[in-house]
């Protein structure tokens, strides 16, 4: 063989031989997830929703409530005001967020019953959200460093190509107050809106699986998407929860005032 041609083939054999690396533009597992946390941060946003509960029996409690949201000026945290209206038994309850992004969020929560509104312990976000089968920590995404992130593959959901990010615990203060032991999370590679998670308890099993389903982009110029119907299952109990936005209107001027205890207060 020519000499030449023989130093020629061995160099492309070597380069072959060598893992292809990433282009630059390719994102990392948390680049993805700081993308489907900031997808909807929606500047201002009120909503009328339904809750629907559904017992292991399929016996169903229907719950009405609206929702005010604003993205703070910071353009990173979210404050929301969710009160409900129907039915007698819940009617009047409030939950108010705030986040911060340095620093943990304030949550409040007003039962009609007690005539006045509590705050609620700001590391224990796994407690049940007004009975459902979503955790106060489940209603706003938490902030992107709570987790380790690792793209584990990619896959198709309903026709929508995804990145598979499995999120493990920073450390175990975050595993012991948000109940999970890791999460898998299905995202859109074309608006990185989330449309399946699984969520495994402390010890490792599967606990919850929600679905995230019918988005729609709801601010064109800064790519801003909604999920109009979530579902989360508890495979554990065989509960579940499904909360669908009947009524959206984004882009109404709302004032910070709302989104006080006092305000959540109001009747």
């Amino acid at each position: 063989m020519n000499r030449k041609i023989g130093i020629i083939l061995g160099s492309l054999a070597a380069l072959l031989a060598v893992p292809a690396l990433a282009a630059p533009g390719d994102l990392s597992a948390r680049d993805i997830m700081e993308k489907n946390f900031y997808v909807t941060k929606i500047k201002t946003l009120k909503s009328d929703s339904t809750m629907t509960l559904v017992n292991d029996k399929g016996q169903t409690r229907e719950r009405k409530s609206t929702t005010l949201g604003k993205l703070q000026a910071n353009g990173i945290d979210s404050s929301l005001v969710v009160k409900f209206l129907t039915p007698a038994d819940i009617k009047g309850t409030g939950f108010l967020q705030i986040e911060h992004s340095g620093a943990d969020d304030d949550q409040w929560i007003y039962l009609p019953a007690l005539k006045k509104s509590r705050r609620l312990v700001a590391n224990n976000k796994k407690d049940s959200f007004v009975g459902s089968d979503f955790a106060y920590g489940d209603i706003l995404l938490p902030k992107v460093d709570t987790y380790k992130h690792t793209l584990a593959r990619s896959e198709s959901v309903d026709g929508h190509d995804c990145y598979v990010i499995e999120s493990l615990p920073a450390d175990d203060s975050v595993k012991r107050n948000m109940g999970y032991s890791k999460k898998f999370s299905w995202i859109r590679k074309d608006n990185f809106l989330e449309t399946k998670v699984e969520y495994y308890d402390v010890g490792g099993r599967l606990y919850k699986t929600q679905t995230a389903t019918e988005h729609k982009l709801i601010e064109p110029a800064t790519k801003r998407w909604l999920a109009l119907r979530r579902e989360m299952v508890n495979h554990q109990t065989g509960h579940k929860t499904i909360i669908t936005f009947d009524k959206i209107q984004p882009g109404i001027p709302v004032a910070d005032a709302e989104f006080t205890a006092r305000n959540i207060e109001r009747e």
